[in-house]
């Protein structure tokens, strides 16, 4: 079976967005051989783009020292909260990139502790928060990732696709939790109803009004610009804190964003059927499609796509017009025998497509996102998205099966790879939509942001909202994402980037890694734009890849220079290079 890779209707923009996103692109052009660093380097200083008026100005924050001493804090009271500790974390402590993490106070505590009336157990909402003692007025709120259940130490690392630099280091107060459960009570809390909504948007609503009176009694003013970031289920936090909270938060920044979560963990499921079949040892998905095989299709694909922005260089920007000139039945060779690394069997092909395709139910309806063909399926992140965490017992399966359908099977955790490969599209995924008298709330009502492309309350009080993703992600697809960003902008009648933002990271996997210019600093540019005006019409993005001491992206090619550089593009934009100049340096690339 063979699909067409241009995006269904279904998922791509209706004509008339298409059409408003066409004309834009058309006027960004014009002024695009002189693209805008929200971040510069010192070869890309053009002076900045102010943002289109019509919209409030949100004005900057201002700092204030501590007030007293941390452990004064202790004596903090809000309704329902229990503060456990306030000590002080002396200068370097913590550090970020080799750099000291100056001093601040670190609050521990917990909120609505309580005993579940369904499962018995003890659930609360436990909390960090890091309040620096020379605060520069800002309060951010960092979502975690995955099944939550711990609380992270919150740096506020929200807005980088790699260990750059975090908010706290900059002066923000910032707070995380573990989402109202702990990490004994996972995947089990699923069973609560209550711990099901705290882990999707009650903890942020419970928290934020805390956090901000804290903030006023160490500091004895509130916070003058609040931001919520965070990658995977916490860049999902992040979207939908925009919808349900619009007058708290001034800054949304979302990673990677599962804002479509129960639909992509059922994808996951999908995935894992397809490459069972093809798989020699179905207890190892991988042997379905071998590091090697990916290589060469990843190469395949290079070979029809890479240029397409104007210079060969291992990325792959132009991902609208890869959609067409690249198929795998057709440009990648079919083995006339054994598997050997350098074909793919018929069978495989097959499975593949049908895994970039999407799920469909009996009848044909497609139940999640395409994906687009991309060589960062080479990427160690991508692989473990789509072999194992597909068939994981901390993962999709347990996700699907106990915190997100109803009603919740708690067997699931017994045999999560059987739960996968049986998973039934007609009789099963019904059920993340499904509500009953214990659970009356459905997971696609709790896990998705309310009304998701109407932000008229966010972007009417000049709030700002910047999200950014792989495409390669090995989860999260990057259609969806395009999907939900035409629908807004057609909301907004051709004008959503005057206050919302998405970029696409070539070649990056789920978060982080893959073949890509994975370093980035969002953060700075969302500030930028809430505080300063300033849109940003362009990230700059490094790889810091092999042989740039302090690196993390070790995927990054050995022929690419360490500290290769690229302009992330504002959608539809793509960034494709000027024809000369050094190919490795961002400011030799313009958004088109």
């Amino acid at each position: 079976m063979r699909f067409a890779r241009p995006l269904p209707a279904a998922w791509g923009a209706p004509p008339a967005t298409l059409l408003l996103i066409r004309a834009r692109a058309g006027a960004e052009d014009s002024r695009a051989s002189s693209p805008v660093a929200t971040n510069p380097t010192p070869a890309d200083t053009t002076p900045p783009q102010a943002e289109a008026p019509g919209l409030p100005r949100l004005s900057a924050a201002t700092g204030a020292p501590l007030q007293g001493t941390c452990d004064a804090l202790l004596g903090f009271s809000f309704p329902n909260t229990v503060i456990s500790t306030a000590t002080a974390a002396a200068s370097g402590s913590l550090k970020v990139a080799g750099k000291d993490v100056g001093a601040h106070c670190v609050v521990t505590g917990k909120m609505n502790e309580r005993v579940s009336p369904v499962d018995g157990q003890t659930y609360a909402v436990g909390f960090q928060m890091r309040l620096p003692l020379d605060w520069n007025g800002r309060y951010l709120y960092q979502g975690n990732g995955g099944t939550d259940g711990s609380v992270a130490n919150a740096t506020g690392a929200v807005g980088s696709g790699g260990p750059l630099t975090n908010a706290l280091y900059r002066g923000f107060a910032v707070i995380s939790s573990d989402a109202g459960h702990n990490s004994s009570q996972n995947p089990m809390f699923g069973m609560d109803p209550q711990a099901r909504i705290d882990y999707r948007y009650g903890a942020v609503q419970k928290l934020t009004p805390m956090a901000k009176a804290l903030i006023k009694a160490a500091y004895g003013k509130g916070p003058d610009r609040s931001y919520v970031g965070g990658t995977s289920n916490g860049g999902r936090h992040a979207m939908v804190t925009a919808a349900r909270l619009p007058q708290e938060y001034d800054g949304v920044l979302a990673n990677s964003p599962g804002f479509d979560l129960p639909k992509a963990a059922a994808a996951q499921l999908y995935t894992a059927q397809q490459f069972r079949k093809v798989a020699t040892d179905e207890l190892d998905l991988s042997t379905g499609f071998t590091v090697a095989e990916r290589q060469l299709v990843a190469q395949k694909i290079l070979d029809r796509c890479d240029a397409l922005d104007g210079v060969a260089d291992g990325l792959v920007q132009d991902v609208e017009a890869c959609r067409t000139a690249f198929n795998i039945f057709d440009h990648v060779p079919t083995c006339s025998g054994a598997r050997d690394g350098t074909c793919l069997s018929a069978a495989q092909k097959t499975a593949i497509d049908m895994m970039y395709a999407g799920p469909v139910n009996s009848r044909g309806e497609r139940l999640y996102a395409t994906q687009p063909y991309d060589p960062g399926l080479a990427g160690s992140g991508w692989a473990g998205w789509k072999f194992s965490n597909s068939v994981g017992a901390s993962r999709d399966p347990v996700v699907v099966g106990i915190i997100f359908q109803v009603p919740p099977d708690p067997t699931v955790v017994s045999n999560t790879r059987a739960f996968a490969f049986n998973y039934n599209f007609d009789v099963d995924y019904p059920k993340l939509f499904q509500t009953n008298a214990t659970y009356a709330e459905s997971a696609w009502s709790f896990m998705t942001p309310p009304n998701q492309t109407r932000l008229d309350a966010l972007r009417d009080r000049g709030a700002k909202m910047i999200v950014v993703q792989g495409v390669s992600d090995g989860v999260f697809s990057i259609d969806d994402t395009k999907r939900w960003y035409d629908e807004l902008d057609a909301q907004n009648k051709g004008k959503a980037a005057d206050f919302a933002r998405f970029f696409r990271v070539p070649g990056m996997n789920h978060s982080s890694g893959g073949i890509s210019t994975d370093q980035y600093d969002a953060l700075e540019a969302l500030v930028n734009w809430v505080e300063n005006g300033i849109a940003p019409d362009r990230i700059i993005a490094s790889a810091r890849g092999v042989g740039n001491s302090g690196g993390a992206n070790g995927e990054v090619p050995a022929a690419w220079a360490a500290d290769r550089t690229r302009p992330l593009c504002p959608y539809p934009l793509i960034a494709r290079y000027n024809g000369s100049g050094d190919s490795e340096r961002a400011e030799n690339f313009s958004c088109k």
